[in-house]
């Protein structure tokens, strides 16, 4: 990436986290997403990106339907880890749960949602390593008047500080430390999936 480019400067961008959902052959799962935008408001429509690397993404291209829970500010820390840091490819992230469904059969996640809405893709958007959905929205509803969760407060108050090492590099989206001298140029963050370009070295 260009020396006159600081990734970090696009954390200042004003947006939200949330949990994406989607089904497949009669299985569930979910990530976490922070790109979501509202299109236009006389026919409602959604654009959401979904990094391909996610299950979830797969699942959304072969089905068209999607749902997106908007977090709220007392969404603990182990809610993005369950969802965001691990793979429903190797875990099945609703084994077990009894959890509630939209008209659409989508999950949704009442617990630390202040509202939820089902989406229906009408057209896609190739970005290399994501896929913009555009979407219609079939399903909307208001769950609670909790704050949502945004991707500042996040980081101030809920993401924890990573530890100090002697060398590496640590990654500024969820923490995770790289050890070593070198960060090589492909690296992928084992956990959320990002690039070597949200890194920074630790003196």
């Amino acid at each position: 990436m260009s020396d006159k480019i600081n990734a970090t400067a696009l954390f200042n961008i004003g947006y939200g986290l949330y949990v994406l959902t989607a089904r497949e052959n009669d299985k569930d799962n979910a990530c976490i997403v922070n790109t979501v935008t509202q299109l236009t408001d006389k026919k409602l429509r959604v654009a959401v990106t979904v990094n391909k690397q996610n299950l979830t993404h797969d699942m959304i291209k072969n089905t068209g339907v999607m749902n997106v829970n908007c977090l709220t500010e007392d969404t603990p820390f182990a809610i993005f880890e369950y969802f965001g840091f691990q793979s429903g490819r190797d875990t099945d992230k609703f084994v077990s749960q009894n959890v509630p469904h939209s008209e659409n059969g989508l999950v949704i996640v009442p617990d630390y949602s202040n509202s939820f809405f089902s989406l229906k893709v009408e057209q896609e958007v190739d970005l290399d390593t994501h896929t913009m959905f555009i979407c219609e929205v079939t399903e909307a509803k208001v769950l609670s008047d909790k704050p949502t969760m945004t991707y500042t407060y996040y980081h101030k108050n809920v993401k924890p500080k990573p530890a100090k090492k002697s060398k590496g590099y640590v990654c500024t989206i969820c923490g995770y430390v790289y050890e070593g001298d070198e960060l090589p140029n492909d690296f992928v963050c084992p956990l959320c999936k990002h690039g070597v370009d949200v890194f920074e070295k630790i003196d």
